[in-house]
């Protein structure tokens, strides 16, 4: 007697919607998305595709009706409850476009809660493009199979970001110069300053000996090393991420 097949089934697309979800609704997919299940997928009625809306978690839904350019889905059940996220940002100055969306899609994987980009003296870049951004972490989302998108905040200039730091938010900055003085283990600090935290990663040149001095006045800055390597900018974010990830996040 053959098995029965698994319901939803592993490959049913899976796509972020941003409109609210909850059982029995209807809703309608057109532009990018329906080109992508229509024509690419090839998705017919009675498939399944799973959404998620980062807020009430993952559904799946079924296609109802299929048309040239759009597509009408009924959401059939609730999966899973919008995941739990550590209460980690990552502040990160600018840096040449291909390599910051593949930055923010690596931090959306890792599950960073708030990504922020920060304005420095020496950052080659002054300009963002959120929504490209965001559909990156859209996009890492999607395929890791996520239910809750990092926040995206506004580009913030270094000095307004420190005048506006939350008191009960400890901010890591990482400061190469730390290692060759031997104090600035990151591991230690994260053991004796637990809370919501954030990393403070620099632009490629690094932070100017005036923001260095900035950064260390701010009450909840703590300077740490990542390792004896010099890191660019992206590497080191990530790998700052990962750090906390293992010593305060949720990699248990």
């Amino acid at each position: 007697m053959p098995a029965t097949p698994a319901w939803p089934p592993q490959s049913a697309p899976r796509l972020f919607v941003d409109q609210p979800l909850a059982l029995d609704a209807t809703i309608t997919l057109s532009g990018p998305q329906a080109h992508y299940l229509l024509n690419v997928m090839r998705i017919s009625e009675g498939d399944a595709i799973k959404l998620f809306d980062n807020v009430s978690g993952e559904y799946l839904a079924t296609v109802t009706a299929r048309g040239k350019r759009d597509l009408a889905l009924n959401v059939a059940g609730h999966l899973r409850a919008r995941e739990e996220v550590p209460d980690f940002w990552a502040c990160v100055a600018p840096i040449k476009r291909q390599r910051f969306d593949m930055m923010a899609e690596k931090l959306c994987e890792l599950g960073v809660k708030r990504l922020v980009p920060v304005k420095t003296a020496r950052a080659v870049v002054d300009k963002i493009k959120p929504e490209r951004m965001m559909a990156h972490m859209i996009e890492a989302a999607e395929q890791c199979e996520r239910t809750a998108l990092p926040e995206l905040g506004d580009l913030v200039s270094l000095d307004k970001l420190l005048d506006l730091w939350p008191a009960d938010r400890h901010l890591f900055f990482a400061d190469e110069r730390l290692h060759e003085t031997g104090n600035g283990s990151f591991r230690k600090a994260l053991r004796e300053n637990p809370g919501p935290g954030a990393i403070l990663i620099g632009p490629e040149g690094g932070f100017t000996d005036a923001e260095n001095a900035a950064i260390n006045a701010c009450p909840q800055s703590i300077p740490v090393s990542l390792g004896p390597r010099i890191l660019r900018a992206d590497t080191a974010a990530l790998a700052a991420t990962a750090l906390w990830m293992a010593g305060r996040g949720d990699w248990d």
